[in-house]
């Protein structure tokens, strides 16, 4: 169709214009109507629902869903995942096939005719690389194309290679030793979830499900705060690193988008584990106690969860987007499959209320943006993040992060059910 071949075309002048994009690190990010195809004749329409505003304005702002998290060229990246799973969803209750062609694009793209996927080298043994297998899973089983199926068995291979804990948890990268990080139980476990339930049966299928399981143990074992109920960022076993506490472990703060991820891990994981294994009762658990801590720290004002969670009245600190995006997807998914009592769907909507009141802008032709959204932060690596809280809130802030518009769509769904 003409906009996947004229993608190419539209990303050139969105080149050219990129400074731009980056100039405006908190306000809305617009192109100009030259520099895109409108899929609604150049206005996207106030009278669809959030979920499909926010979308819409996702594929003009970034014509090929690789272009998501501003990538310059194609890239195998966990945030493309998270929009396309909204893009799934919607089609799914639509049948808008543009959203569908924004995901087949993506995989025909990014998966060769081998197998191989574009940028992914499996020796990195980054878990982060595991979630966007969530697109090709989706994509086999609609299309049952051979090439998704190997750049699957691929990614499930990186699974069998992982380097571990003494326990058995998943390093987050060999680059990162020894250490478990809460990202990277989303960047995993849904992915190996959803693998096993599609691909894996008996004692093989038993056995992933349990080592899936030993994760989140293993998180609530060593990063639960038992005062706060909250999560820290990350554990290191060995305690080597800088950011390390030498007694603990633990890394020293409670970033709002770690603990964002974690909750999105646990909801999602529910979806394919069986009912009857033993630890879907643990997993419940541990999402009740966690949507306790977080309410807990949510701002009573504006609903909304500050960057570092527990230190909102310092200097420096701010309501953060991805993170409030993904409580509220967490918290009123919870509710509408059960997980939760249905008094926690305050809760969630004041949080969703919050991100529109707050967070949302609509420019002239409807294009939506989320702002506020922490471009991205990490521990270690080279220059060195120390895991402060002056680091915390001093990293890059910009608006419609992926991290954020993703489960701001996807939070929507679940209000618009």
């Amino acid at each position: 169709m003409n906009f996947i071949n004229n993608s190419m075309t539209i990303y050139a002048l969105a080149t050219v214009c990129s400074g731009l994009f980056f100039s405006c690190a908190q306000k809305p990010l617009q192109n100009s109507p030259s520099e895109i195809h409108s899929p609604v004749n150049g206005k996207i329409s106030a009278k669809l629902p959030w979920s499909e505003r926010m979308l819409l304005s996702e594929i003009q702002r970034f014509p090929q869903a690789w272009m998501l998290d501003y990538n310059k060229a194609p890239k195998w990246s966990y945030p493309t995942a998270i929009v396309l799973e909204g893009a799934e969803r919607l089609f799914e209750k639509t049948g808008n096939k543009e959203y569908y062609s924004y995901i087949t694009a993506f995989g025909d793209t990014m998966v060769k005719e081998d197998g191989s996927i574009i940028s992914y080298d499996l020796s990195k043994y980054n878990i982060d690389m595991l979630n966007c297998g969530n697109v090709l899973l989706y994509l086999y089983q609609q299309e049952k194309k051979d090439k998704y199926l190997k750049a699957l068995q691929t990614l499930r291979s990186q699974i069998d290679g992982q380097p571990r804990t003494s326990e058995g948890g998943f390093w987050h990268k060999k680059i990162y030793p020894n250490q478990m990080w809460l990202d990277g139980l989303y960047m995993g476990e849904p992915f190996y979830a959803h693998y096993t339930h599609d691909f894996s049966k008996g004692e093989e299928a038993e056995k992933a499900y349990n080592d899936i399981i030993n994760q989140f143990e293993l998180i609530q074992k060593h990063l639960l705060d038992k005062k706060t109920g909250l999560l820290y960022h990350a554990w290191d076993e060995s305690r080597e690193q800088q950011w390390a506490n030498k007694e603990t472990g633990l890394s020293p703060n409670f970033w709002s988008r770690a603990m964002g991820w974690y909750g999105m891990a646990i909801v999602d994981v529910l979806d394919y584990l069986p009912h009857n294994h033993p630890g879907r009762a643990k997993l419940l658990t541990y999402l009740k106690s966690y949507c306790d801590a977080v309410i807990k720290v949510q701002d009573s004002k504006t609903g909304l969860w500050y960057q570092v969670l527990d230190k909102g009245g310092e200097k420096g600190n701010y309501l953060e987007a991805t993170g409030s995006s993904m409580f509220v997807y967490t918290m009123i998914k919870s509710v509408n499959k059960g997980y939760l009592s249905k008094s926690y769907k305050a809760y969630a909507k004041k949080g969703y209320d919050g991100i529109i009141k707050n967070l949302i802008t609509v420019d002239k032709n409807g294009v939506v943006s989320l702002n506020k959204c922490c471009a991205v932060a990490g521990l270690g690596g080279n220059p060195y993040r120390s895991g402060s809280y002056e680091y915390y809130v001093n990293e890059e802030v910009r608006s419609n992060d992926p991290k954020g518009t993703g489960p701001f769509i996807l939070a929507s769904l679940e209000f618009e059910k």
